[in-house]
């Protein structure tokens, strides 16, 4: 009888599953569709131009497909031959031939596809990619900040927003359009004017003949309003404003990084009631002015006009706060009050010049991107006061696109360049030919890249901070004679102070010999 053999049990090993989580996280990438484009570039002719403006060298996760890349990059710009053998001598004179794996890789990459069918599709999932590799990095770098307690938080914000902003520029890509549609979009402008009777294509501003130069500000315009300190830049984007929200009803925000919101609040009253600052500041109101103040701040209240008065606004906060208005309250002109009082935090810069150049170009992009005007106020440099003033030079004060303060990148970046100028602050009240220029502000329009620049004349109210058209009916003894014999009361508004520096001002602004300096 034979023995039985002793079989040995074997047993399968047990065969652990480990998840992403256990062995951590590989960056995202595509190496396959990475190949495929590389393969497209060396066997299609037009491959490389038609996915240069998605790709760059870091598009790519693979050490050997960047520098096949550059090579390919290299060769586009010496408008060399794209194929194996030119890609591989390019690689053999950057020394990089043997880590790509020589000429078997590149021959091994253009086997694998027939055709570049899919390339733009394809390109389109690596530069995706790439961008989230630079936010997890971004990301990461952050976080190792953030457990920094030397760190400024609100440092750290801005420079977390300004490189966030800076990936999602890299990622925005227009396509080239076709003219047909841009024609179209063209003419719809065209018929939207007419209905207005040729005059306005864009925001009016409420002052007729600074409209018949500009047609109306215009979508996607950066506007830079100029001007000396005591001109009236505030007072005359606040009249505009008023126009704008309560005679159109069209949204505006306004950035206001001089003054608070309710010193703001405070100019528009008196622009709108006819109440002097230095009233306001004091509650000295009469029976009348209170009664006008009850009927028409209803106006104000209404309009939709949006203040932010955030101190020290940088142009990424204003970025994020501007998408977000445009977005919730359909937002159409933004007015910032003023350029110079802006930062480039989260930018590396070495100059002022260079910070404020930064600062225009972000907000003409912005313009762009939001599809609406953007008005910047701006300060001039005092060569202006260095010019001759005399009676017989009385356009000797004008301001020049040279008197731009800071950076020339403003004019250039701007689409439209105006100045305010008052000769009556200069003690010039006569033109020369007879024109009485005692309260008058002139409105020049330097710089119009789609139209032509012109002087206009705007009436100019000191004591409520006020433009408006030449021709509009103004009597200034009107409510003084109302106002005789009254008895004034408590001012309901002591909490609204206006700064005394603008209320002092804003009290000698009747005075002829010395004109009103409003901010």
């Amino acid at each position: 009888m034979p023995t039985p053999t002793n079989k040995r049990k074997t047993t399968q090993p047990t065969i652990i599953k480990v998840g992403a989580n256990e062995i951590g996280k590989l960056p995202p990438q595509a190496l396959e569709l990475e190949e495929s484009v590389i393969a497209a570039m060396m066997i299609e002719k037009d491959a490389f131009n038609s996915v240069s403006d998605l790709l760059h060298p870091e598009s790519f996760y693979a050490d050997k497909h960047r520098f096949i890349f550059e090579a390919i990059r290299s060769l586009s710009a010496k408008d060399a031959p794209i194929d194996i053998l030119s890609v591989a001598e390019e690689l053999k004179l950057m020394g990089k031939l043997d880590q790509v794996g020589g000429i078997i890789y590149l021959s091994d990459l253009t086997r694998r596809i027939a055709s570049a069918a899919h390339l733009h599709y394809h390109a389109q999932i690596v530069a995706q990619k790439a961008t989230a590799r630079d936010l997890i990095t971004m990301a990461c770098q952050i976080e190792e900040k953030g457990y920094d307690e030397t760190q400024d938080v609100d440092e750290l914000v801005e420079e977390a927003t300004a490189k966030i902003f800076e990936s999602s520029q890299r990622a925005q890509k227009r396509d080239v359009t076709h003219i047909y549609p841009v024609i179209t979009e063209a003419f719809e402008r065209m018929h939207k004017a007419a209905e207005n009777d040729g005059n306005i294509s864009g925001i009016p501003s409420g002052f007729t003949a600074l409209d018949r130069i500009t047609s109306g500000w215009q979508k996607s315009d950066l506007v830079i309003i100029a001007a000396r300190p005591a001109m009236g830049k505030t007072a005359f984007v606040l009249s505009m404003a008023k126009n704008i929200a309560v005679d159109f009803n069209i949204p505006v925000a306004i950035f206001s990084l001089e003054m608070s919101n309710v010193q703001l609040v405070n100019r528009l009253i008196m622009n709108v009631c006819e109440i002097e600052g230095s009233k306001i500041r004091n509650g000295r109101l009469t029976p009348t002015e209170w009664d006008r103040l009850e009927n028409q701040i209803n106006v104000l209240q209404n309009a939709p006009i949006f203040v932010d008065d955030t101190p020290g606004l940088s142009v990424f906060e204003l970025q994020s706060k501007a998408r977000k208005l445009v977005k919730d309250k359909k937002i159409q002109l933004i007015i910032i009050d003023y350029l110079q009082l802006m930062n480039a935090n989260g930018s590396s810069f070495g100059s002022r010049e260079q910070e404020v150049s930064i600062i225009s170009r972000s907000l003409k992009g912005l313009a762009k991107e939001l599809d609406i005007p953007i008005i910047a106020l701006s300060q001039l440099s005092r060569a202006v006061e260095k010019r001759d003033s005399s009676n017989s030079n009385v356009d000797g004060k004008k301001p020049l696109l040279s008197d731009l303060r800071e950076s020339g990148a403003i004019e250039q970046d701007a689409d439209m360049v105006c100045f305010i100028h008052r000769p009556e602050y200069y003690k010039l009240y006569d033109d020369g030919n007879g024109k009485d220029l005692r309260g008058l502000g002139q409105i020049i329009v330097a710089k119009h890249r789609n139209g032509a620049t012109d002087e206009i004349w705007l009436r100019f109210i000191g004591k409520y901070t006020r433009f408006q058209n030449e021709d509009a009916a103004y009597d200034d003894n009107l409510y003084e004679n109302m106002q005789t014999n009254t008895q004034t009361r408590t001012s309901r508004m002591n909490s609204m102070p206006i700064d005394d520096a603008h209320g002092a001002s804003l009290n000698d602004s009747s005075r002829i010999d010395e004109p009103p300096t409003p901010f």
